[in-house]
């Protein structure tokens, strides 16, 4: 099967196009913020709690919160039932997840509490971790956990010979290379990068330009979803 034809992805995109996005926060009653994020068919919910106690105690840190990440995948999430629970997968994207929206976090403001951010992926179609951490940072911002910025995230790579933004469906498990990243729009900086797949170092940067101004159109879908939620609460 031709992935792209003429220009023209499988799916319909052109190739620096990214699916539909929508996004929505206060999405959860009993978290203390909430995000639901949607890239095309890629759909997360994250849920925030705290700054709260930390159990077990010797956890906690003297100057500061520790932040907390989960990352699961629902068991009906992809065509093939996944095993519930945690595994090898979803404990490198909690990390990572983790390293990528820490620098934002102004975590020295509570001192001896925790931040747990767990990220329920609910149907997946490529760049779930991505998805996830967009997510994530929204809810942080709905909790009013005091960010330097929020945390955008999007994916490029290449299929054939193609660069493409935002890696989707039979892209994922056919292309040559997908390359995630998280981005700190205002400061331009990268907090996270990750690639699975081999080239030069040419296209290598190529593909971050790419995968950043993907990042940039996320943003402003994020801050839109802020915006909207205040909008809705000053009408009532």
């Amino acid at each position: 099967m031709e992935l792209i034809t003429n220009g023209i992805r499988i799916d319909g995109r052109k190739l620096d196009e990214l699916r539909p996005i929508y996004a929505a926060v206060g999405v959860l009653k009993n978290a203390n913020g909430s995000a639901m994020f949607k890239l095309g068919n890629t759909t997360a919910i994250a849920g925030v709690f705290g700054p709260r106690k930390v159990f077990p105690k010797h956890q906690e840190e003297a100057e500061r919160a520790i932040i907390r990440t989960k990352y699961n995948m629902a068991p009906f999430a992809t065509t093939e039932r996944n095993r519930p629970g945690t595994n090898r997968r979803s404990t490198e994207i909690s990390m990572v997840t983790r390293q990528a929206l820490r620098p934002l976090l102004f975590l020295d403001e509570f001192p001896k509490t925790a931040i747990d951010v767990h990220i329920e992926v609910l149907q997946a179609d490529a760049s779930t971790r991505c998805v996830g951490i967009n997510a994530a940072a929204l809810a942080l911002a709905d909790a009013g956990i005091p960010m330097r910025d929020l945390v955008s995230s999007c994916s490029a790579g290449k299929v054939g010979e193609n660069v493409v933004l935002d890696v989707a469906g039979k892209e994922d498990t056919e292309g040559e290379l997908d390359l995630p990243i998280a981005y700190y729009p205002k400061k331009k900086q990268i907090t996270l990068l990750q690639m699975d797949g081999v080239t030069d170092s040419k296209e290598v940067k190529e593909i971050i330009k790419l995968a950043m101004k993907g990042c940039e159109k996320i943003y402003e879908e994020q801050k839109r979803a802020l915006r909207n939620k205040y909008k809705l609460e000053e009408g009532e």
